[in-house]
């Protein structure tokens, strides 16, 4: 019973944060409660035939972990990796997958009287798609993500199958 008192608290406690970051030259927000952790960028082992945008798959202290490169999913010019770009890992639809973002910004606090729908106007932008809501900070506004729309269903499970097939390989070795 205690664990559910302490995830209501925790939820409750993360409600209305987002972690924010940049891609190009818009700023993004994802709800804390999708983000595991924030690591720098590593080895990533390209998967074959996979869309442009999944990268591949990274090894986390044994785990194996797909990754997507958000600026491609947004069909942004690629951009090198250097040693401000990171991988957000996020838990969506029950999978743990990495973001590979250009630069971290804050956790912010968006209350949801400041956050407006998305525009429907920007015909061909693919990061529409993408966007949940306008949090409005000040005189900044955040796009906010919706993480299950990030990654399509076919690529999720092709991620999936990919890191499982990687994951029992790396624990034959061990």
């Amino acid at each position: 019973m205690s664990d559910i008192i302490e995830e209501l608290i925790e939820e409750d406690t993360q409600k209305g944060m987002y972690m924010t970051f940049k891609s190009g030259r818009e700023h993004f927000g994802i709800a804390i409660k999708y983000v595991n952790e924030i690591i720098g960028i590593q080895k990533i082992t390209a998967i074959p035939e996979s869309e442009e945008y999944i990268k591949g798959l990274i090894n986390l202290r044994g785990k194996i972990i797909p990754v997507i490169d958000v600026r491609l999913r947004f069909k942004q010019e690629p951009l090198e990796y250097n040693d401000r770009t990171c991988i957000i890992i996020i838990d969506v639809q029950s999978t743990v997958i990495g973001l590979i973002v250009e630069k971290i910004e804050e956790v912010v606090t968006i209350p949801d009287e400041c956050i407006d729908p998305p525009p429907k106007l920007v015909h061909g932008n693919a990061m529409n798609k993408y966007v949940w809501g306008l949090g409005k900070l000040s005189d900044d506004v955040k796009l906010l993500l919706d993480p299950d729309k990030l990654i399509k269903d076919e690529d999720l499970e092709f991620m999936e199958d990919a890191a499982e097939t990687a994951q029992a390989e790396e624990d034959a070795v061990e």
